[in-house]
């Protein structure tokens, strides 16, 4: 056990520090292959583990595909168009409208395309406007984590629970519709609380800038992401693998694109981040040695425990424990060792609390808020905004995260409660 974990917190540390000239990929990558050097992990294992991930590895893929189509189509720009039209010369309303974008573009394209896409496209638009950047920006990085508990496929991290645990659309919606609309309540308020003075202004907008252009290319994008998103919730609704509207999408808008001749394999082979692919894979090996070791096992008992002495404190307690965890050592990682302790308790514990499931996701979800290296996107969104000239120090995201976070964990837990008991 201490050799894994060494091996597990060695490899954590390489991804947060990336020192040159690894990244976050190879990193994991790297403390996958000393997991199977040292026969923590067995080639078999491995096998094992790519089949159980596979689902989710497809779906990212077709999800990088669609998002990357999309953009190229100028959805994403003309979207924010529309709601700097919709805002009408107002700082406090073009906020609102950003968060109401920025939660739908969450819900069916996940919260990387809020952080990844929308957001350098909010940071062109405002600094034309001269308006403070910072408010825009922020709630670009927030809605995508706080919005990303609505649906399975709003944050690839969920899919992790959805698949080990079966869920479906009905029972998801069942234990967190009311967790997200309360989050999402709670963090457009404090917002507008937090950044009063610097949204309390008024700004003219002539309509120029954009360059969208509504051709057949477009529309046909629009009609396949319509598509997408109905494929997405009619395989929730029937435990269908979400990989495949993911995968129909991308292939449907990929034939339009070349059909149209706006795509080249270059430039589909430039959407695409196969490094996140490898990053997921790894770290998925590195939890099943976690596993093999017992680590998981012995997180899942005292979740046992907990969970023995009240719903209401197992629920708050994992909701926390897993936001802190993802601050720590990234929500794709808690969130693995999460459903694999989980997993280990559900099949031998009749009283197993459903709720806590959820709390993991919750927390996952909700968690990256406090600090950047909460989530890659949150990581990314940083990178991108620096690009451009922006420098936001971790320690700002850190403040307001610290104001933010903690009341939309609380009342998410609370919202969470309640419904599990029904």
């Amino acid at each position: 056990m201490i050799l894994t974990l060494c091996i597990f917190v060695l490899t954590l540390i390489l991804i947060m520090v990336r020192p040159k000239p690894l990244n976050e990929a190879t990193a994991a990558l790297l403390g996958a292959i000393l997991m199977l050097a040292t026969s923590i992990i067995s080639p078999s294992q491995t096998y094992d583990v790519l089949k159980t991930t596979a689902n989710i590895l497809l779906f990212f893929l077709g999800l990088m595909v669609v998002c990357a189509v999309a953009d190229w189509a100028g959805f994403f720009e003309w979207s924010a168009f529309k709601a700097v039209k919709l805002a009408n010369g107002k700082g406090r309303r073009l906020l609102l409208v950003l968060f109401g974008l920025g939660t739908l573009i969450t819900t069916f394209f996940s919260n990387d395309a809020t952080a990844l896409i929308l957001t350098p496209i909010v940071y062109v638009v405002v600094t034309r406007l001269k308006l403070n950047p910072l408010p825009y920006v922020f709630a670009c990085a927030f809605i995508a984590n706080t919005a990303s508990m609505m649906l399975p496929i709003s944050n690839p991290v969920n899919l992790l629970a959805v698949d080990q645990f079966e869920l479906t659309l009905g029972q998801y919606l069942r234990f967190l519709l009311l967790p997200t609309i309360l989050a999402i309540i709670i963090n457009v308020a404090l917002f507008v609380i937090i950044f009063r003075k610097a949204i309390s202004v008024s700004f003219k907008y002539d309509g120029t800038g954009f360059s969208v252009k509504v051709d057949r290319f477009f529309l046909f994008t629009c009609v396949g992401l319509v598509l997408t998103a109905l494929g997405y919730i009619f395989a929730s609704l029937y435990g269908l693998p979400l990989s495949w509207p993911a995968l129909g999408g991308a292939a449907i808008l990929l034939t339009g694109g070349f059909a149209f001749h706006r795509l080249t394999l270059k430039r589909v082979n430039s959407g695409i981040s196969w490094s996140i692919l490898i990053f997921i894979f790894s770290l998925a090996l590195l939890v099943k040695g976690l596993d093999n070791a017992g680590v998981t096992h012995t997180i899942g008992e005292a979740l046992a425990n907990l969970s023995a002495k009240g719903s209401l404190g197992a629920i708050l307690a994992t909701s926390f424990g897993t936001a802190i965890g993802s601050n720590l050592i990234n929500n794709w990682s808690m969130m693995m060792v999460s459903v694999s302790s989980l997993g280990n308790i559900s099949t031998s514990i009749p009283s197993f609390n459903q709720g806590l499931i959820y709390s993991s996701i919750v927390g996952a979800d909700l968690g990256p808020n406090i600090a950047i290296l909460g989530s890659l996107s949150s990581m990314l969104w940083l990178v991108i905004l620096r690009q451009r000239g922006l420098d936001i120090h971790p320690m700002q995201y850190l403040r307001l995260g610290l104001i933010v976070a903690p009341p939309m964990l609380l009342a998410a837990a609370l919202g969470l409660y309640v419904t599990s008991r029904f």
